[in-house]
Order: structure tokens, then C-alpha cells, then sequence
């Protein structure tokens, strides 16, 4: 299944159209912060053929303080999203190849003896960034995934007993190929759950492809976005006055009553063996509230809710083995949930 609603029926919560993740809302936003968040879309366009679903979905997780993780198969352009994103934002941006080989300092730095001074100085590694590219994350053994771990949660690196906060902001965004592929250690649990969403980009269709070629024949160089054109519409204050704007966006009882009620569904799915945890109905909450907002309303709707429940909640459950041998998906569960649980009126 891709990254889209389970349903697009019409909304019950107002007169604001339902929208898809893949599909900009509309109209001009009034609001010239929110309308720099929604024009990111189209800089990023101009690098990227195809993949509106997981550019909103990237700024979804940066409106609410979450990482993403990318999976798709090599060559549909994870990369070359985040870098593309980034640009668009000003923001500061750091890559880290995932390698056997790579060690946690590599990844948050460590202490380096400084012979001038008989002492040692910590040097910082490349997670002192604004956005942390981690390319094919699942490349790298488990001790040096896990260097992440209080990065992504505390948003800090601890080393020799010091606490360095990160810059302001600050996401993960790591790319990963199906798990089914040689040479890859799947992300424990512990660090998959720290993971706002997790998009899935597919492989794009004729029409798109055929545009990906011709950019490439008329002189596109994914190495240089300057000469693709993208330019910086929005910056780190934008962002934060947006983040400002979507912890106002409300929630009513009963929304919050039909994700507690989604999340409880997973745990009891037979399909399962491990359900999602309350950290994974707070992440649902947080990313419908950013949806609603980047869509113009200050509510958030159940149909808000469906929208972001595939990306917010597929890396948060396990499936037990014979549900695996019969070759069933956790999107195919998690869309049968969607379906089952009441939606409130």
C-alpha cells in the first residue's frame, strides 16, 4: 500500500476539502509562513520527479519535531529528496554513509588528543546538523545504529559524561533498502519506534520516468541543485514559528478517543505479535495535527488521522512468523484496522 488515506470520504469536522498527502492543498495560504512550508514542495520538485507524498511527509516530521525513514528499492532518489529538501529550507545538512565498518564516533563524534595543549578536545561528528542524512542506515551493525539513539530522543550526544545539546533544528533522516535485500541488519525495534514515519518510495510510474529521463538528456545534474534552481523560500525561523502554530491546531476528545482506539486494534490484531505503544499514538497525534495545519485548519479530523496512520504506525508493529510465511504486509493489516474501527461523527 502506498503512503495514502485509507479513505477519501468527505469531512465531517467542517467544510475544509480532504486532501491526500501526495496532493498540495487548493488554494494560497493566507498565511505567509504556512504558504513558505507548502511552496518547499515545489523547489524540491524540480529535483525530484514524482514523490509529492514523501516530500509532505518530510515536512510533516520536521513540523513536529520527528524523524523520517526513507525505504525503497536503489536509484528512485532518497538521497537526492533530503538534499533537495534541505536546500529549499537553508538548512544545514550532514551525510553519513552507513558502512560495516563505521564506528559511533564516527557518527557523534568523540575525544581527540590535542598535543598542544597535553589534553584531549572533543571533536564533533557529522550528527551536529540540522538534518543528519544516514544513508542505508540497515548497512551498518547494530552497536553503531543504536549511536542514535539519544540523539533522535534527547536531542543531545553524550560523551566522556558531557551532555553537547544539537542544533535547533535537528532530524534523522535515513535512508534504508527493503530489509529483504543482501547485506542489511534490520533496525531494532528500540530505534525503528523513534522514527516518526516511515515512507515507502515506489518506484515511479511511465509518465514520471520518462520526465526523469528527459531532465537528465537536457543537462540535469543530481549533483548540483543550484543549477536545478531550487532556491531557500523558507529557514529555521519559519519552521519554528510554524512549529509554534501546530501545537495550537486542537484536537477534540473524540479524535483523540479514534487513534487510542487504532493503536489499541493493533494489539489485539491476530496478525501481530507486537502492537503499537503509546509513543506511537502520540506520534499519530502529533503528525495529523502538522497535516491539518499545512491543509489550512486548526482541528484536526479523523480523515487527518486515516491520512498519516500507514506512515506513523507500519514501523511500529511486528508480524508474527506465519503471517510472514503467507506473505501478508503490516500495510495490508493496518489498512484492515483502519477499515474495522468506527470513525467518530
Amino acid at each position: 500500500m502506498s503512503d495514502q488515506p485509507a479513505g477519501d470520504a468527505p469531512g465531517r469536522y467542517g467544510d475544509a476539502p480532504v486532501t491526500t498527502l501526495a496532493g498540495p492543498p487548493a488554494y494560497r495560504a493566507p498565511d505567509p509562513v504556512r504558504q513558505a512550508l507548502l511552496d518547499v514542495r515545489h523547489e524540491v520538485a524540480k529535483a525530484v520527479v514524482g514523490q509529492e507524498a514523501t516530500v509532505t511527509g518530510m515536512l510533516i516530521a520536521l513540523l513536529s519535531r520527528g524523524h523520517v525513514l526513507l525505504e525503497g528499492v536503489p536509484g528512485v532518489a532518497k538521497t537526492l529528496l533530503v538534499r533537495a529538501l534541505s536546500a529549499a529550507l537553508s538548512l544545514d545538512t550532514k551525510r553519513v554513509q552507513f558502512t560495516p565498518d563505521l564506528m559511533p564516533g564516527d557518527v557523534t563524534g568523540s575525544l581527540v588528543y590535542d598535543a598542544a595543549n597535553s589534553d584531549f578536545s572533543f571533536r564533533e561528528g557529522p550528527v551536529f546538523t540540522n538534518v543528519l542524512l544516514a544513508d542505508e542506515i540497515n548497512r551498518t551493525p547494530p552497536k553503531t545504529q543504536a549511536s542514535l539513539l539519544e540523539a533522535m530522543e534527547e536531542r543531545q550526544v553524550s560523551v566522556d559524561g558531557v551532555s553537547r545539546p544539537l542544533p535547533v533544528p535537528f532530524i534523522v533522516a535515513a535512508t534504508q533498502n527493503p530489509v529483504e535485500y543482501e547485506g542489511t541488519y534490520p533496525l531494532p525495534e528500540a530505534q525503528l519506534d523513534r522514527f516518526l514515519l516511515k515512507l515507502t518510495m515506489p518506484l515511479p510510474d511511465r509518465a514520471a520516468e520518462i520526465e526523469v529521463i528527459r531532465r537528465h538528456a537536457t543537462g540535469f545534474d543530481p549533483r548540483d541543485l543550484a543549477a536545478a534552481g531550487i532556491r531557500p523560500v523558507a529557514g529555521a525561523d519559519e519552521l519554528e514559528r510554524a512549529r509554534r502554530a501546530v501545537a495550537d491546531v486542537a484536537v477534540a476528545p473524540e479524535v483523540m478517543g479514534y487513534i487510542v482506539d487504532l493503536v489499541r486494534a493493533t494489539r489485539s490484531a491476530p496478525s501481530f505479535q507486537l502492537g503499537v505503544s503509546p509513543r506511537g499514538a502520540t506520534a499519530l497525534m502529533n503528525a495529523a495535527r502538522a497535516w491539518a495545519w499545512l491543509s489550512g485548519r486548526d482541528f484536526v479530523t479523523p480523515d487527518d488521522v486515516k491520512a498519516l496512520a500507514l506512515p506513523c504506525l507500519r514501523h511500529r508493529v511486528a508480524l508474527r512468523p506465519e503471517a510472514l510465511m503467507d506473505g501478508v504486509q503490516a500495510d495490508d493489516v493496518l489498512g484492515s484496522i483502519l477499515t474495522s474501527v468506527p470513525v467518530p461523527r
